[in-house]
């Protein structure tokens, strides 16, 4: 694989039955970037963010066709699916934090992984919180319910818990469709900052969040994409019609 390249897809389809979803998708995602799915509901957006940590395993009627590689292996015949989920991370369009502690809340996917030592889970939940930019909030309330928290401290909660076991690649579902605007932009400043050190990939409706926090932009429809570019030359000079069509509002 291409140096600075963590991602890659070839000819890949997923069926739901009869129907398809996902259309020959190929693309390449750069390592330490934040790379944005846009296009409108239905698409395939989030069927295909779901096929990165093998999300629509769970899926009975669910068959795929095609290649997906992370760090040049096969995710669906060369990882052990707990190392997969391990390494990359999901975050939901609903904060979703389990009805624990907040410090239980972070240390659960260290214990999963065999961490005992309260010394060490108390550094992951403390630098977890930290990364993402949530410790100062609730560093008094690590043994209070984490449902008590507001939506968006619950979305970042839920960031911190992905953190804390150490992955690559952090998948994002409409990470801010159900915060406020104040919330949303805490969180996209957020992912501004965790992209130094993960790859981000993010399905979004929002156009002005797209261009504002990601680095490439991908524009899916009716399960294709359109058109894959830097986010800049997306939304200023798109060289597909539909992708223009889209961005300026006239469908979707």
């Amino acid at each position: 694989m291409e140096k600075n390249l963590k991602i890659l897809t070839r000819n890949l389809n997923l069926y739901y039955g009869e129907v398809q979803a996902l259309k020959e998708i190929t693309i390449s995602i750069e390592e330490k970037k934040v790379t944005a799915l846009i296009g409108p509901s239905g698409c395939g957006k989030s069927t295909f963010l779901k096929t990165l940590n093998r999300m629509n395993d769970l899926i009975p009627i669910a068959k795929i066709s095609g290649d997906v590689y992370l760090d040049g292996l096969n995710v669906y015949n060369e990882y052990d699916i707990v190392e997969l989920r391990k390494r990359v991370g999901m975050v939901f369009q609903k904060p979703n934090p389990f009805p624990m502690s907040v410090y239980d809340n972070i240390a659960y996917g260290p214990r999963i992984h065999g961490i005992k030592s309260k010394a060490k889970l108390d550094e992951i939940v403390e630098k977890s919180l930290m990364d993402a930019v949530l410790w100062d909030e609730v560093k008094d309330r690590l043994k209070q319910n984490a449902l008590g928290l507001s939506g968006g401290q619950q979305q970042r909660l839920c960031i911190a818990r992905v953190l804390a076991v150490e992955p690559e690649v952090v998948l994002m579902d409409e990470p801010t469709s159900a915060l406020d605007p104040i919330s949303t932009l805490k969180i996209e400043d957020l992912i501004d900052e965790l992209k130094e050190k993960y790859t981000i990939v993010i399905v979004t409706h929002n156009m002005q969040q797209a261009g504002r926090i990601s680095d490439k932009t991908a524009f899916f429809l009716h399960g294709e994409i359109v058109e894959y570019d830097f986010t800049e030359k997306i939304f200023s000079a798109p060289s597909d019609k539909r992708t223009e069509d889209y961005i300026t509002g006239r469908f979707g």
